[in-house]
């Protein structure tokens, strides 16, 4: 197949450019978060403040032809309204449903560990069974359907430690990072000149998305591929410095996320290096470390890598489709 008629390709391709013409200088960032859309799963964005985490998922948002809804996590937002609340009509005396904001097909859930705990699960059932359940009704939400978060490290102010139940429901965490000097200045005179994520418009139409949704499913995984990362996932569960590895989540994760990033790169096949480039921000924030790790402020970037160093990688497996 070539790149002309690879559709999901051609979409990310479309959406990488648009969201670039504001987010300069990230286009690592930019092609994870395009995966993350691609392989239909949650993308999960921290970094300190003012590096663009917002402006990111905003203009991911503005490049889809969806519906967008943005909630600000605060301390005093409640459960309802992110998941919406049954009202009673007296006119017409019976309850109705009334959405709350998970329903569009991009969420952006803008400084989610500022909202408290008991907020921040109302999303576990829509993330992960992309239904919510309101007085034992379920709602069907849009399709596709993605959320973007953004947060803070925990260690700011004012913010709480999502739970490891939600942390898993995120298909990858990414970090922006500081600009490069040039870059900032870029971004510097794009903003004073008034040019920012709502100036940009719709490349992607939902059909669309829905199609390269459904062809990155058909990207070819050998069976070596998928036995390679199912090995990089168990040996989490058995290091030194952790006390839980990564769930069987983690590894479907990891080859979906793969996937994606075949087809962003125009191929129908996944490379083991395909999994070692998206092993970090896929399974990065799914380790929990033993209490000796942390106070050695061991990263678990880093624990990846070992385990990425430790593991060998199939050698031949796609040598025939190149």
């Amino acid at each position: 197949m070539s790149q002309a008629d690879y559709v999901a390709h051609q979409v990310y391709e479309r959406i990488a450019t648009n969201v670039q013409a504001v987010v300069r200088g990230k286009p690592r960032a930019v092609r994870l978060a395009v995966c993350a859309l691609l392989a239909e799963g949650h993308l999960l964005i921290e970094d300190v403040p003012g590096l663009g985490k917002t402006t990111i998922g905003r203009c991911l948002a503005r490049s889809i032809g969806g519906t967008l809804s943005r909630i600000q996590f605060t301390p005093d937002l409640l459960p309802g309204d992110i998941t919406g609340v049954q009202v009673y009509h007296q006119n017409l005396e019976r309850f109705e449903f009334h959405p709350g904001g998970v329903f569009a097909n991009v969420v952006l859930a803008d400084e989610i560990n500022r909202g408290t705990p008991k907020t921040q699960s109302a999303l576990l059932e829509v993330m992960a069974e992309r239904t919510v359940t309101v007085d034992s009704v379920r709602h069907e939400v849009p399709r596709p359907f993605l959320v973007i978060a953004t947060q803070n490290p925990i260690e700011m102010e004012g913010t709480y430690r999502l739970p490891e139940a939600q942390l898993d429901r995120f298909l990858m965490r990414i970090e922006v990072g500081y600009p490069d000097l040039e870059t900032e200045v870029m971004v510097i005179k794009g903003e004073c000149a008034g040019f920012g994520p709502d100036g940009l418009s719709p490349v992607v139409s939902l059909a669309e998305l829905y199609a390269a949704v459904q062809q990155v499913r058909t990207v070819h995984v050998e069976d070596e591929i998928v036995r390679y990362a199912a090995q990089l996932v168990a040996v989490t569960r058995t290091h030194a410095d952790l006390r839980y590895g990564a769930s069987p989540r983690g590894s479907i994760a990891l080859v979906r996320a793969a996937q994606a990033l075949a087809a962003t790169y125009g191929r129908t096949y996944v490379t083991p290096d395909d999994i070692k480039e998206v092993a970090v921000p896929v399974l990065g924030h799914r380790l929990i470390l033993t209490p000796e790790a942390e106070l050695n402020q061991r990263e678990p970037a880093v624990i990846v890598a070992e385990v990425l160093d430790h593991t060998p990688a199939p050698t031949r497996v796609g040598a025939e489709r190149r």
